[in-house]
């Protein structure tokens, strides 16, 4: 690593701390939508309180800003461009722009994905194989947070198998998002444990 780095890293950050469902949810609908429902800044929570139109923006915007992180960093250095998206992932869970509580790293695991498979791989079986167990799982147990969990370890295996021996930073990007993932699900594992975990309906 070299001194750039701490540059792509603020940068991803920055980009990630961007909390899309507050300003949607303050400029257009004049609710603070962490004082509801789960109280996450996320896409889910966002469309819970504000509705399908508002939760759709908001997943757009934060896949986003990932995207833009991942692809800014690779125009300068593509191994960094890829720890450029986990640094905008923490920005979104922890975001310096809104008290440090943020969401779940659902949508910018997918921008993670989408946009390392373009920028940093070049290769879209990056985010096509993640994606299809997200749906397989969603399908079958209706539960969002579960999907989400699964496609995060599917990625960093796929990454893993793909990457061997070729740029274990790469790896390590990869694990310590899925490690995220499932930390910011934590509550979520209890509920599923408990049998009560929200699943969705129209699946």
């Amino acid at each position: 690593m070299d001194v750039n780095w701490i540059w792509y890293l603020g940068l991803g950050y920055l980009l990630g701390s961007i909390p899309f469902a507050l300003v949607i949810g303050k400029v257009f609908y004049k609710t603070d939508v962490r004082n509801f429902g789960s109280g996450n800044l996320g896409g889910t929570n966002a469309g819970r309180v504000l509705g399908k139109k508002a939760g759709i923006s908001v997943i757009l915007c934060d896949v986003f800003k990932v995207v833009l992180a991942v692809a800014i960093v690779a125009q300068f250095d593509r191994e960094a461009s890829i720890w450029a998206g986990l640094a905008a992932a923490i920005g979104h869970c922890y975001p310096v722009f809104a008290g440090f509580h943020g969401g779940k790293a659902v949508a910018t695991m997918f921008g993670f994905l989408l946009s390392t498979s373009i920028f940093t791989f070049g290769n879209l079986w990056y985010v096509l194989v993640p994606l299809i167990f997200f749906l397989i799982v969603l399908y079958l147990g209706k539960m969002v947070s579960l999907a989400s969990m699964v496609a995060a370890i599917v990625s960093s295996i796929y990454i893993t198998i793909m990457q061997y021996n070729i740029s274990f930073e790469v790896i390590l990007a990869s694990w310590l998002l899925t490690v995220l993932v499932i930390y910011r699900h934590r509550g979520n594992i209890v509920k599923i444990k408990n049998g009560t975990e929200n699943k969705i309906s129209w699946l």
